[in-house]
Formats: structure tokens, sequence, C-alpha cells
């Protein structure tokens, strides 16, 4: 429209008679010469304007799919249709049965919504989801394989015997990528949530992403979105990279809706993420009682930082309750928290035995958090009775640097027992503006450590208090029974 208008301003003009005034006058060249360039400006701005319009709906055009390895297919070459409706599970499946003869490949999964039952991809292989496409899972069981119990939970989480598997499974894999530009996986959980909560179902919901028994695992630049049961699952991996994920679930109503559990993994990193789920936003795991001792895979050697997250029904980051292989050797950096029920967390009980030990929080940021920092020793939920209550956890060697906060009701809960103390806790560069006014807002018991340096608000009288120097100001006096919070932790 600005070219038009500029065109008819200028009809009738003697461009010949203007020539020699423009050349006797540098101001007018110069005036000239900008004119000439608005000209070419708006005459590109209208071509894009053009092209912008030969898209429905505004939309930009795509971005082009990068070819990530030497053999490439589109979805569609199989057959899919992405209407919403068409289901599509055998196009996927003869996709990945073709990756899996050339030895690896990619598989292009284009714009629109491709309905599909659980398929398992397979190893050497790129799954690569272009902007605004979204694969959905049917939310009908009786498309959903049963598969058996994880051989370190010994039952279903939910229900004994068999499980759902997941909507996109691989086991005994390597090198697997599932990226893109943002693209979606859907599992629709709605239906499996409203059964769940009617009792409807007789096995345990199954995740929406799980790779069991794999290793060099990369997913990246993608959305996760109401699964089920847990999101993204990786079980007895090894090197790990989940970057740049958002994995969202409504805040309430969809039960058990984790974000990432890495479960009895090694070598791990998740950074740069976004996550707002209806349960643990990253949740490490590594066995169930009796089956996890037994199995003894632990999780260990994570990385987890740069997350944004909220978890109204539960906590940002959690390690247990299931850790009866061990955790140890977890660093959680640069998290943000927000709207929370509770900031991190650590989960146990008598029966789990196993360990939790070389845990080190940093720079975490908590936003209207009801309880900031738990560590919890008494999470009765067994398997079945055959565990054994003498396999008691160590939780050793957790400590807490640079922590901030507004709006948190506890800054810190630490309840250990006298059968499972809690060892080891170093808090330092700690200030957390508070709501709550009872006396003792920051709780301990059976618990051993110290506090580096001043923080707020004061610390239990169950840690000694070093100054920044190292001195000793204040020895810890064993007052191993504090005052409760008046609600569940």
């Amino acid at each position: 429209m600005m070219a038009n208008s500029f065109r008819l301003q200028n009809r009738g003009v003697d461009y010949k008679r203007l020539i020699p005034s423009i050349i006797s006058s540098h101001q007018t060249v110069l005036t000239i010469i900008w004119t000439l360039g608005f000209i070419l400006i708006a005459a590109w701005q209208r071509t894009a304007v053009d092209r912008l319009l030969s898209y429905s709906a505004w939309a930009p055009p795509p971005r082009p799919i990068p070819k990530l390895r030497s053999v490439a297919f589109n979805l569609t070459d199989f057959g899919a249709v992405g209407d919403g409706v068409t289901l599509n599970t055998k196009a996927f499946e003869r996709a990945i049965s073709e990756i899996h003869k050339r030895g690896g490949g990619q598989l292009n999964v284009g714009r629109g919504y491709w309905l599909t039952a659980p398929f398992n991809l397979t190893s050497h292989m790129t799954l690569f989801l272009a902007e605004n496409a979204v694969i959905l899972g049917i939310d009908d069981e009786n498309y959903w394989p049963l598969m058996p119990p994880l051989p370190s939970y010994g039952y279903g989480r939910e229900h004994h015997g068999p499980r759902y598997g997941s909507l996109i499974h691989g086991q005994n894999l390597k090198d697997v990528v599932i990226t893109g530009h943002n693209g979606t996986i859907n599992g629709q959980g709605q239906t499996w949530w409203e059964k769940y909560r009617k009792k409807q179902l007789n096995h345990t919901r199954g995740p929406l992403v799980q790779i069991m028994w794999s290793r060099d695992i990369h997913i990246s630049d993608i959305t996760l979105r109401d699964s089920p049961f847990w999101t993204l699952h990786p079980y007895d991996c090894q090197n790990i990279t989940i970057r740049n994920v958002t994995i969202l679930a409504p805040s309430s109503g969809a039960p058990n809706t984790d974000g990432i559990d890495p479960d009895s993994c090694q070598n791990v990193v998740i950074e740069d993420s976004y996550i707002s789920v209806g349960d643990d936003g990253v949740a490490i795991k590594s066995g169930w009682d009796q089956y996890g001792i037994a199995y003894g895979r632990p999780s260990s050697n994570i990385i987890i930082r740069n997350l944004i997250v909220r978890s109204m029904i539960s906590a940002g980051v959690s390690i247990g309750s299931e850790m009866s292989g061990g955790v140890s050797n977890v660093t959680v950096e640069n998290l943000i928290v927000w709207n929370s029920k509770r900031g991190i967390r650590i989960k146990t009980s008598a029966g789990r035995g196993g360990y939790v030990r070389h845990i080190a929080y940093q720079n975490l940021t908590l936003e209207n958090v009801r309880v900031g920092i738990v560590i919890k020793t008494d999470y009765n939920e067994h398997p079945d009775e055959g565990y054994d209550p003498n396999a008691l956890p160590v939780i050793e060697g957790i400590s807490f640097t640079g922590i901030r906060g507004q709006g948190v009701r506890i800054p810190a809960r630490i309840y250990g027992s006298q059968e499972i103390p809690v060892r080891n806790v170093t808090f330092r560069d700690m200030l957390v503006g508070i709501t709550y006014k009872k006396k003792h807002i920051f709780q301990c018991s059976f618990v051993q450590g110290r506090v580096i340096g001043k923080i707020f608000p004061s610390p239990c009288e169950n840690l000694d208090v070093y100054d920044e120097l190292g001195h000793l100001i204040r020895q810890a006096t064993m007052q191993n029974i504090t005052d409760t919070a008046d609600y569940d932790s």
C-alpha cells in the first residue's frame, strides 16, 4: 500500500526538467538515493506480503527439514495421512522397518495430526517432527500393548501384573535422536486420567516416551504433552541428553504425569527446558524396594540445569521415592520453580534400601512455593508385603548453595528419623522471603550438617554454624523434633 501511495503521488512529474536541478543540488541527489532505496524496500515488502498470503492462516513458510542422516524418508511416503482421524500405525511401522533395513536413517513427520497406536523405534534413527507436526496417541487402551513389569519394580506401578507400553518405545537401542522444529507428541491423556480416577483400568498406565536398556539418546526441540502416565522415561540407559524440550500437562487432574524420570540411568544431562505437569517435574529413580535392590542399577552422574518448572501437586525436582538401586553424583543448578507445592524433594522410607549421596543444589529460585526444600524419610508406599522393613536407605552429602525465593511458606523441612538420619547437609548463601510466621519455619529432625555464613531464615538448631572463613560460631544442639507444618509435605 505504501509503494502504491508513492507511485500515485508522483504521477505527472516531468523527469526531464527535474534531472538538471537534481544534478545542481548535492542535497537533492542524496534525497533521490534515499527515495530509490525506499522504493526498493517497499517493493520487497510487498513481495514478502504476497508470499505470506499464499500460506493459510497467515502462517509463515515452513522451515525446511534438515537432513541429519544420509538416508531420509517422509512419513507420507509410507501412506500416512495427517488428518487426525486416519490411524497411521502401519505407516510408522513400515517406515521404521525400512530404516532398520538400511542400517539407520531419518523419519520426517511433516505438518499435520498423525494419529497412531504405540510403535517402536530402531537404532541409528532420527525421528524429526516438523513445525506444526503433531503425533497423536490413540486414546483407546485396546490399541496399547501390554508389557512385562519393569524388573526393578516387580509389578506395574499401579496394578499387579503387566503394564501398558509407551506410545513411542525403544529397547536395546543405540544412537537414537528425537528432535524437530518444536513439533509435538501428544498422548491425549484425558481419557486415561478419567478411567484411572474411576478405577476402570486393570493395568498400569503407559508413559508417553519410554526408552529402555539403550545408550546414546538425544531428545531436543520438541513438545511433549498430556501423557497418560510419566511423560519421558529413560530406563537403565546411558549417555542421555534432553535439551530444549517443553513438557505440559494440566496442573491438576492429570495424575502421575511426571515430566522426566531418569530411572537407573547413568550420564544424563537435562537442560534448557520448561516443564509444567501434574506431578514431579523431574524425578530421579532407581527401582522399588526389594525389586530395585535385587536389580541393583543406580542412577548416577546426572546434571539438571537451566529449567523452569511448575508442579502444583508435587515438586520441581525430586529424587525417589523409588531409589532402591541408589542415586549419586547429581547436580541441580539454575532451577526456577514457581507456583508449586514444593521446590525440591528427596523422598524415601524404610524398605527402600539404597542410598542418596553426593547431591548438589546450586542457584535455585523459588517463587510462590509452599515448601522450598523437603527431605522425607517416611514415604511408605510399597509394591507388596515382601519388602524388608530393615532395608534402610542412606542419605548423606547433600549441599544447598545460592537459594533465593519469595512467597515461600516453609523454606526447608528436613525430616530424618532415628533409623534413617540425614547426614552431612550443607547450607550456604540462602535468602528466602517467607509468608509463614510460625516460629520454627526452618524445620529439622535427625539431621546433621552445617551452615556456612549467614542465611535467612535462621537455620534449625540441628546444624553447626560457621562463618565464611570456616570458623565454628555455634555448635548444633541435638533437637531432633521440631514443630511441624499444618499440611503434608
